[in-house]
């Protein structure tokens, strides 16, 4: 499992958008990345989530970044 922000992030994200997020340049990676570890961190709704399952909110948190990148 990456331990980096951009390599968790990858990880989170569904097989088509991490095709597409690869192909962005390293800085426009770890803009998105930045924006999903804040949507980690405050999201109550994903704090009870990740209790359940880590991956399941890592994946929901990934999915709204790129909803909002759209």
């Amino acid at each position: 499992m990456p331990t980096d922000p951009v390599g968790r992030f990858l990880a989170a994200l569904e097989p088509h958008q991490r095709e597409a997020v690869t192909g962005r340049p390293r800085e426009d990676q770890e803009r998105l990345a930045s924006a999903w570890e804040q949507e980690l961190a405050s999201d109550d709704e994903l704090d009870t989530l990740d209790e359940l399952s880590p991956p399941a909110a890592e994946a929901e948190a990934a999915r709204r970044v790129m909803d909002r990148e759209s």
